[in-house]
């Protein structure tokens, strides 16, 4: 898999620590794509000629809805970039290494109800823009049907787009590629985005199949900015904090497994298959995702006494 190219006033140096990175035995290739992150953001602003505390602070607040973990990981990858320029220029600002504070209480993801992702669908459509609508509906979409990360989504090329109702990952976390079967309606929905973006240049099989108004790849950034304002518009927010855009995920992970309740399927068994779907090693990884909804707990409720009933003989005691 091929590396991401950067275009800001910072390209060189972010080129640099990579080949030196990757000299000393370091892959670096995911830390690499956490340093793309930065590249767009430096690319927003002029006159930038080395690392300051504004800029650093500004792509800071840029964070502000990723969890702890992921937000110290593209610090950190920030900070040895600063470090590496420092070097050469010692004006460049360095920023303090981010501590990771503990929690006390269990991080608990936003799960959407099937009206909130209905009426965020509705909202998107709404955008200014043809093209920046049908992005945005095609994109939340497509994280609500699949269970895509956000970085996954928009790695995703023209030529990924498979007519056997099939995306073909290539850039999956931690180089891992899979494909992904889509459902029929996602499907479609996909096709008559790819139908109402091909007008736009570029068009080649590597080219981004989500584009922004400018005809270039989505920015996590801007996506994420403009999540929030759809959250606002349709007043949806947590109780426990800000309902995030990789909760969708959450979402995704907690209404197949809803489904599969409803359906009367053996959940162990299709457990190993979601994780696959999802793009996990492993279960445990997958039952990150899985939170115990209402619904849940009633289906989980519901099977239990079923079963409890079946075992019962007649003039047993309840």
């Amino acid at each position: 898999m091929n590396g991401p190219s950067f275009h800001s006033a910072l390209a060189e140096p972010i080129e640099q620590l990579i080949a030196l990175r990757q000299l000393s035995g370091t892959d670096y290739l995911s830390q690499a794509q956490l340093l793309g992150y930065f590249d767009r953001y430096v690319a927003t602003h002029s006159g930038i000629t080395r690392p300051t505390s504004d800029l650093i602070e500004g792509y800071q607040k840029t964070l502000v809805d990723l969890a702890p973990r992921s937000r110290s990981n593209r610090m950190c990858v920030v900070q040895q970039l600063c470090e590496h320029i420092a070097r050469n220029d010692p004006q460049a600002f360095v920023p303090a290494p981010m501590r990771m504070r503990g929690s006390r209480t269990t991080f608990k993801p936003y799960i959407y109800s099937k009206e909130d992702v209905a009426a965020l669908l509705l909202a998107a459509s709404k955008l200014s823009g043809v093209l920046r609508s049908a992005t945005y509906q095609t994109l939340l979409g497509l994280l609500y049907s699949t269970g895509l990360r956000i970085g996954e989504a928009m790695a995703l090329t023209l030529g990924d787009c498979f007519d056997d109702r099939r995306l073909w990952v290539a850039q999956g976390k931690f180089r891992k590629a899979r494909w992904v079967p889509v459902t029929s309606s996602t499907h479609r929905a996909l096709m008559r985005y790819v139908d109402q973006r091909r007008p736009m240049a570029p068009n080649a099989s590597d080219a981004p199949l989500f584009l922004n108004e400018r005809r270039r790849r989505l920015q996590h950034c801007i996506v994420a900015a403009t999540f929030r304002r759809l959250l606002h518009q349709c007043n949806i927010a947590g109780l426990d904090q800000r309902p995030r855009l990789h909760d969708l995920r959450h979402t995704f992970a907690c209404h197949r497994l809803l489904a599969w309740y409803e359906e009367g399927v053996h959940i162990n068994a299709c457990l190993p298959a979601l994780a696959t779907y999802m793009g996990h090693v492993n279960i445990s990884s997958t039952q990150v995702y899985l939170q115990p909804t209402t619904s849940l707990l009633q289906q989980v409720s519901d099977r239990f006494h079923r079963h409890y009933q079946r075992h019962l003989t007649p003039g047993d005691p309840l």
